[in-house]
């Protein structure tokens, strides 16, 4: 595996990106080295104790036609823009995907693991095979073909940011669909976030089916112990690992 990379970054063919190459930089840097296409993969949800995990993977095509109009960082945009971006990046594409992994195979697997498996099928499930990949902040394995971990890729990679914003428009269009099925809980505004609602309505109401098991808090309302992995840290609402008691008030996931 790769160890992340802040910018400039090397990467294969002795190629270097320079830190004011652009949103487009690492692409036009890859694809001059000889390794086209360049997928990115991102995902959503990883830091929220309900509903989904989603990873998506975009493949863009070379030049003009691969300028997505407003491509950011899926969590800069508004959800009107992410909208407005999401249509684009499915129109000019040359292939993307989207994997969705429910909560109860989150459970299952365990969140590192379960984001691992994600971002790894919605490469496989690509209709274009890449010759590389990038990955936002953290090497994965597993998946084939050479790649390399970008520090903040959402940020500074266009394929990344692309995979960012179908996974987050994704699983936000899916939270809002488990929100008329689970009312209580006010799935469509934190999107299944640790907020300080979400925590009264778990509460209230307990855990719901939608909900990740091995979450502290989620446990805590269903009147469990937590897990002896949990008692170090937890996975909260910023994606990164934490204490257990996840006390945190945001609405969007911070990977």
């Amino acid at each position: 595996m790769t160890a992340p990379s802040p910018l400039p970054a090397p990467v294969q063919g002795g190629v270097t990106v320079r830190r004011d190459a652009g949103l487009y930089g690492y692409e036009r840097a890859l694809r001059r080295a000889g390794l086209d296409p360049v997928a990115g993969v991102d995902e959503a949800g990883r830091g929220a104790c309900a509903g989904p995990l989603v990873a998506g993977a975009v493949v863009l095509p070379p030049g003009k036609a691969g300028i997505v109009p407003g491509l950011a960082d899926s969590k800069l945009l508004t959800e009107a823009a992410r909208e407005r971006v999401y249509a684009q990046v499915v129109r000019r594409a040359l292939s993307w995907s989207v994997v969705v992994i429910e909560s109860d195979e989150c459970d299952k697997l365990g969140m590192h693991v379960a984001n691992l498996e994600a971002l790894r099928r919605a490469v496989a499930r690509l209709g274009t095979r890449p010759s590389y990949v990038l990955t936002d902040g953290f090497p994965v394995d597993g998946l084939g073909v050479p790649g390399l971990a970008v520090w903040k890729g959402d940020r500074v990679a266009a394929c990344i940011a692309a995979a960012s914003v179908i996974a987050k428009v994704t699983r936000d269009r899916l939270m809002v669909e488990l929100h008329d099925s689970w009312p209580q809980y006010d799935f469509r505004t934190h999107k299944g976030y640790c907020t300080s609602e979400h925590d009264a309505a778990l509460t209230a109401y307990g855990p719901c089916p939608e909900h990740r098991m091995r979450f502290v808090n989620v446990r805590r309302a269903a009147g469990l112990e937590p897990l002896a992995e949990d008692a170090a840290t937890s996975v909260g609402a910023d994606g990164a690992g934490e204490r257990a008691d996840t006390t945190p008030a945001t609405t969007e996931e911070g990977a």
